[in-house]
């Protein structure tokens, strides 16, 4: 059964990853998001606002989790993500899983993120340094990461 949270509260990944451990997980692959202050150019990040609509995301989560165990020999799967104002630093998501082997754990931790950056009903709204507020809008890499999971 995998673990699935939405929550305003950090993690602690050490406990998380903790969780998944035991006699039949040969390895364990995690990813933690952070708030990032810069994409580089242009006005830098002072917070980030997520939401989500109860109930439909942790639905999606469930199915992208299920999607994951059933093309992977998992032992568990972990899925956290943070709602709320951020702040840059601060994490946003952490997804894990465990696995007898590595491979498998690797390969659904990269399948689990490309999935939920796609396909989980979050909505991200950046404040910038320009006191400017805007939305953050659907990355094409981030789809079409996505859509190499299809093949």
């Amino acid at each position: 059964m995998p673990r699935i949270l939405i929550q305003t509260a950090d993690f602690d990944p050490g406990a998380e990853l903790a969780r998944l451990g035991g006699p039949e997980a040969g390895g364990i692959a995690s990813f933690i998001g952070i708030v990032r202050a810069s994409h580089g150019t242009g006005p830098r990040v002072t917070a980030l606002t997520l939401e989500h609509y109860p109930g439909m995301t942790e639905t999606a989560l469930a199915k992208i989790a299920a999607q994951a165990q059933s093309r992977w020999a998992l032992t568990g799967c972990t899925i956290i993500h943070r709602i709320g104002r951020l702040l840059p630093g601060e994490n946003i998501v952490f997804v894990a899983a465990a696995s007898p082997h590595r491979g498998d754990a690797l390969q659904a931790v990269a399948f689990l993120i490309d999935w939920l950056k796609t396909s989980a009903p979050f909505w991200k709204a950046e404040e910038l340094d320009s006191g400017e507020r805007q939305w953050v809008a659907a990355r094409a890499a981030d789809e079409a990461a996505a859509a190499a999971w299809k093949t």
